[in-house]
């Protein structure tokens, strides 16, 4: 009989002190803005976050992209982006309609070239946000020249104007897609991997069950970076606040803790996500939007699971990664010591973002280059 898994206790590190603050990110901690709440205001939160992105424009160097509409069974059409290496496999030398430069069709018609691994990337932004401009997804483009690979970003749609399960549905649809047209798109269809950060390391987890279960492409690796996994953390805290008449909010308290709290991602943010991402009324998360809630985790895809010590999703990422080596899941976990949920949007340049992102870019490259088969390993640079 299958019991559904238990979230983990919550211990004093989420909850943690703004003294455990690595000292490297210090001062970008301290320059931090106070928290607040993006769904007041969710048009405006996106609009600004896009207005951030096109104030500096992603350095497309050696990256060509184009986009493509899918079909829903509805008639609706799901939007990607498909990023390759400037005249690798599946790229062509067409223009796109808007005359945009780097962004021209790739017909694809002849496969010139070797089929490149591909990377699924789905975004972050609590299941709500993060959407890249047109052409400017960083992370995609810093995939694609490095792997190299190619990267397909998805723009899934976004809660809670769409709740669950359109966005990990359309993460679904865009898998198929992709495994279906591999040839031309020049696709090795034995190295797909699923990626993200956040919301994102969620539907990559969620994406890779439903893989699974319904006799989907095969899939050679799942990257899941700080991932948001379960719907239950966050649950007690917020309970608390509540149960204080508002006391303890987001931004209050004058101690260590309340310092951090006020600037960082928290048990009660995490909370607010999931109440616009799953339907109302939801007790439970189904698998499919929380993959914590899966009860079988065996056949699951080999896995890499990030997790940052100041980060409310630590414990439940941890446990996720304990319960897939316990399943026969080959899986590599990193921690990144006093750093909090998206340390390194603020301190990109610092060591430790850094160093982070070699090692879960590296074991990306190794998933897709295994060294194992003969598959020739890529020299970067």
């Amino acid at each position: 009989m299958s019991v559904q898994p238990e979230m983990p206790p919550r211990t004093a590190m989420q909850q943690p002190a703004a003294m455990q603050v690595h000292p490297e990110l210090r001062p970008a901690f301290e320059a931090l803005p106070q928290f607040s709440d993006p769904y007041e205001d969710i048009e405006g939160t996106r609009e600004g976050f896009h207005a951030m992105l096109a104030a500096v424009p992603a350095d497309r160097t050696g990256v060509d992209s184009e986009r493509f509409g899918i079909s829903r069974a509805d008639g609706s059409v799901l939007t990607v982006e498909v990023y390759r290496p400037e005249g690798g496999a599946g790229s062509g030398g067409g223009e796109g309609g808007d005359g945009a430069p780097g962004q021209g069709v790739r017909t694809a018609a002849d496969g010139a070239g070797r089929a490149l691994p591909a990377v699924l990337h789905f975004h972050g932004g609590g299941f709500a946000l993060g959407r890249s401009l047109p052409g400017q997804d960083r992370a995609a483009i810093a995939l694609c020249r490095e792997l190299p690979a190619v990267v397909i970003t998805v723009e899934y749609r976004l809660a809670p104007e769409h709740r669950y399960p359109a966005g990990v549905e359309d993460c679904y649809l865009a898998l198929e897609w992709a495994a279906e047209r591999a040839g031309e798109l020049g696709i090795d269809p034995a190295r797909i991997a699923l990626a993200g950060k956040s919301a994102g390391g969620g539907l990559s987890a969620a994406v890779a069950l439903m893989a699974r279960d319904r006799g989907g492409p095969a899939i050679v690796h799942q990257s899941l970076c700080v991932p948001d996994l379960d719907d239950r953390v966050g649950a007690e805290e917020a309970a608390d606040a509540e149960g204080a008449d508002g006391e303890g909010a987001d931004g209050e308290g004058a101690d260590a803790e309340g310092a951090l709290r006020a600037r960082v991602t928290t048990g009660r943010s995490v909370q607010r996500s999931w109440k616009h991402y799953l339907p109302e009324g939801t007790a439970a998360a189904e698998a499919y939007a929380a993959a914590a809630r899966a009860t079988d985790l065996t056949g699951l895809p080999p896995a890499y699971v990030l997790v940052c010590d100041l980060d409310p999703m630590r414990d439940a990422g941890l446990a996720y990664a304990r319960r897939l080596m316990d399943a026969g899941v080959p899986v590599t976990v990193r921690n990144v010591p006093g750093a909090w949920h998206g340390f390194e949007l603020y301190a990109p340049e610092t060591r430790v973002a850094k160093e982070m992102t070699a090692h879960w870019t590296g074991q990306l490259r190794a998933a897709l280059y295994p060294v194992a088969d003969g598959t020739p390993y890529p020299v970067v640079g």
